[in-house]
């Protein structure tokens, strides 16, 4: 069942102009040298302090011109045993190895409706995922390397599926059936988390490799709501589902679900088979509504990706999400509404 909990506030204090970025930095659809399962258990609570300045956020506009916003939190409850996890499990070899288990989803009927057309594409290679009529949740890596914002997010699109068919039905010639194209629309404005930054972090923290696209125009299309993330023990068989565009399947959606191997506070560790271009897909789960014989999906992370992390002196690799806690729902609802008061539970 998805339990309510009630939601910390984040409030705007004050947002300042800051120069235009320069846009020059490398897409990287893998990230090395971050903070993994030993080095997130060492991590210390964050203050109320850090979090104002963590979840503080920039705002980039279609016109280059950027701001910050400082931000309050107020409510929060500051969890001592935050960043434990569950038994380490053996180490498995992830990506994808041996038997893929991926689905590829060719019916149109599949893929234009729910909730397989909330999957959409980021123009810097990303995937991303609906969450009203005018915004999209993906990775914050996808548009901003922790010290400057990649090439290509200046004119930052996002492809909405739609199929490939011309009036009446007719197929276009060379256009195979079950291939989506995409309905490109600009994006109005971005918001990135502070606490992505190198600058703030030290270094690159993926407890906030999230961001928020703002569309130019509306879409019409049903779009997946957002759920605060529960532990492992609280998901049927720890199953979590999610579809992107996986680069090495070009031009077709592609879904897949598994289940999570291990979590700290605010990232699940899991061998989903994902090549790059999943990356910032939303993960979901489907649990009962309270009191009520309704299923419902919500999003309840984002998918970061394939990660190679030092552990002990080696390198090794996993792949992880990032956990929608209720502080990031705060602040992602807050983008979203512009406000909190349709944020108060979640």
């Amino acid at each position: 069942t998805w339990h309510l909990k009630k939601i910390p506030q984040i409030v705007k204090e004050r947002t300042f102009s800051l120069d235009s970025p320069k846009f020059e930095a490398k897409t990287n659809l893998e990230l090395n040298s971050v903070c993994g399962i030993e080095c997130q258990r060492k991590l210390p609570v964050p203050s109320l302090s850090d979090l104002k300045n963590l979840l503080s956020y920039e705002t980039v506009f279609e016109n280059g011109t950027r701001t910050l916003t400082e931000v309050n939190v107020l409510g929060a409850v500051l969890d001592p045993a935050a960043n434990t996890t569950t038994q380490r499990p053996l180490r498995k070899k992830r990506q994808v190895y041996g038997t893929d288990s991926r689905f590829s989803i060719y019916d149109k009927r599949f893929m234009t409706n729910f909730p397989f057309n909330t999957a959409v594409k980021i123009s810097t290679g990303c995937s991303g995922i609906l969450v009203s009529p005018k915004h999209v949740l993906t990775a914050a890596h996808c548009l901003h390397n922790g010290k400057d914002y990649v090439k290509g997010s200046k004119r930052l699109r996002v492809g909405l599926m739609k199929t490939k068919s011309r009036g009446n039905g007719r197929k276009r010639k060379g256009t195979s059936d079950g291939m989506p194209s995409f309905q490109w629309t600009r994006v109005k404005s971005t918001h990135i988390p502070k606490g992505w930054f190198k600058g703030v972090s030290g270094d690159i923290a993926l407890d906030y490799d999230y961001a928020v696209l703002e569309l130019k125009r509306p879409h019409k299309r049903k779009y997946m709501e957002l759920g605060i993330s529960p532990t492992i023990k609280m998901m049927p068989g720890s199953m979590i589902h999610f579809s992107g565009f996986d680069n090495d399947r070009s031009g077709q959606l592609v879904y897949r679900f598994c289940s999570i191997s291990d979590e700290s506070n605010d990232l699940f560790y899991q061998y989903c088979d994902a090549e790059p271009g999943s990356t910032g897909s939303g993960i979901y789960l489907r649990l009962k509504e309270p009191n009520k014989k309704k299923w419902k999906r919500k999003i309840i992370a984002v998918y970061s990706g394939h990660q190679w992390v030092d552990i002990n002196g080696e390198q090794q690799d996993y792949n992880v999400a990032v956990r929608i806690t209720p502080l990031k729902y705060a602040q992602i609802c807050f983008w979203i509404h512009g406000n909190d008061e349709n944020c108060t539970q979640g």
